[in-house]
């Protein structure tokens, strides 16, 4: 199974993906007792889809190629950005819809867009864990 992995690197981040989608949509039943699919996919609740993606397979490039390889480098560098952007670029995002909701005096824009850095953060350890996993498996 090792090699399975090992040899195919894409398929750590598919396992990622798509664990951080059944956890996703496994919380939503939980909190609204409803079956809906569609808040499987949604990006801006937690588990987060796209830092599940992108910390699994840079750490899995990590373990394959090791930390000083160019490949970890460009890998970590999406990353970085993709978490930034979870944390800071969608809680501008969230400050602006909440000040156009207030003036339109009603909900038209979703207020619940970013991510906490704490759960960024638990997550993106989660997803180092996850790929370690496969990687080693």
């Amino acid at each position: 199974m090792q090699e399975l992995f090992y040899s195919h690197l894409i398929l750590i981040p598919g396992v990622a993906f798509i664990i951080s989608v059944v956890v996703k949509w496994i919380f939503s039943i939980l909190k609204s007792w409803k079956l809906d699919l569609a808040v499987a996919l949604w990006s801006w609740w937690m588990p987060s889809a796209h830092t599940a993606v992108t910390v699994s397979i840079t750490t899995a490039l990590a373990l394959k190629y090791w930390i000083w390889s160019d490949y970890f480098a460009i890998a970590m560098a999406f990353t970085v950005i993709i978490i930034y952007d979870a944390i800071n670029v969608r809680f501008e995002a969230w400050l602006h819809a909440k000040a156009i909701n207030k003036y339109i005096w009603e909900k038209r824009l979703r207020e619940s867009l970013w991510h906490l850095p704490s759960e960024a953060f638990a997550w993106a350890i989660l997803w180092m864990i996850v790929a370690i996993t496969f990687f080693y498996l």
